[in-house]
């Protein structure tokens, strides 16, 4: 397999989001050679790939993927979510790596998923929990990566009133639309609702939707703790980027958040919903900052992306 500057590698994804897009201006970096596939009608709501998609999109993502293989001079295919690992698969001329993002091993998308991985030459999942759920021993764990240079702390006061919240008193990000039903936005809202009568002082619970993805880091700052409540999760970059930011992070039990969160001392992960009120309340008691932006470099693209590079030769040869 040619290395360097000399491979040329077919991604196929459900969507440019934001992270896969990352991942690309990474590989890149390092003198990969990426063409993109999307499945056609990729709009997305609120981060959730394919929802307004059928099967006739799916459907014409097949012809188009064929006439790309015959054009283009391709190393390898690295299919991106377990919908567009059958386009992969199902050619035999080149080795295929899958990588899952993390609601692909669950429902209809992780049966499609666990039909076709056992074909891939190598998997990728975000976290151990992933790895069981996927049931291939041999899925190599590596979480979505981190841009340090776009999260960094900043000034509290200053975020503040660059989002337009009170400079004064205590925050709380919830850092989605309380719309998306799997970060479960009802149990933040109770979590700060029982930790407010424990502190015994007002907290404000602030969500964020449509948000260029460069102002995130301002919202991350302007906040005491963020507080993730989903019900299941891969590698959640929300995390990362609060850690990069030195912002305490509270959340329950999902994907690799323990395994990110279990040297620092200002988080804490919650498997009930007291768990989580202590964690919080004990994090707004001490109105500190952590200390996690140097354990969070483990996971920045640049790591990431060598990581990456060392499948793709081990999946060539």
């Amino acid at each position: 397999m040619s290395t360097g500057d000399n491979l040329h590698v077919l991604h196929l994804t459900t969507s440019k989001e934001i992270f896969f897009t990352q991942q690309i201006e990474t590989l890149e970096e390092k003198d990969v050679n990426c063409t993109v596939l999307v499945v056609p009608g990729a709009e997305q709501i609120d981060g959730d790939l394919g929802r307004t998609r059928g099967i006739k999109e799916y459907l014409q993502f097949v012809p188009e993927v064929r006439r790309e293989l015959r054009r283009g001079d391709y190393d390898l295919i690295h299919a991106n979510y377990g919908l567009t690992a059958p386009y992969a698969i199902t050619q035999f001329q080149l080795p295929v790596v899958l990588t899952l993002w993390g609601s692909d091993v669950i429902g209809f998308d992780g049966l499609v998923t666990k039909a076709c991985a056992w074909r891939a030459d190598a998997v990728t999942v975000r976290s151990e929990e992933m790895r069981e759920m996927l049931g291939r021993e041999d899925a190599h764990i590596i979480p979505s990566g981190i841009d340090l240079t776009r999260f960094y702390p900043a000034d509290r006061t200053e975020a503040r009133e660059r989002v337009g919240w009170d400079i004064e008193g205590i925050h709380v990000l919830f850092p989605y639309s309380p719309d998306y039903e799997r970060k479960n936005y009802p149990l933040a809202k109770r979590v700060v609702e029982q930790t407010e009568s424990k502190l015994g002082d007002t907290i404000t619970l602030h969500t964020i939707s449509g948000v260029p993805h460069k102002e995130v880091v301002h919202y991350i700052n302007a906040a005491d703790a963020v507080l993730l409540t989903s019900d299941h999760e891969g590698s959640p970059n929300t995390v990362k980027e609060a850690m990069a930011c030195n912002v305490p992070v509270i959340s329950t039990d999902v994907g690799d958040v323990h395994e990110r969160l279990k040297d620092i001392t200002l988080s804490g992960v919650g498997t009930t919903e007291q768990d989580l009120v202590g964690h919080l309340h004990r994090v707004l008691e001490s109105g500190s900052r952590s200390d996690a932006r140097e354990i969070v470099r483990e996971v920045s693209w640049d790591r990431i992306g060598d990581r990456l590079l060392e499948i793709y030769t081990e999946a060539s040869q």
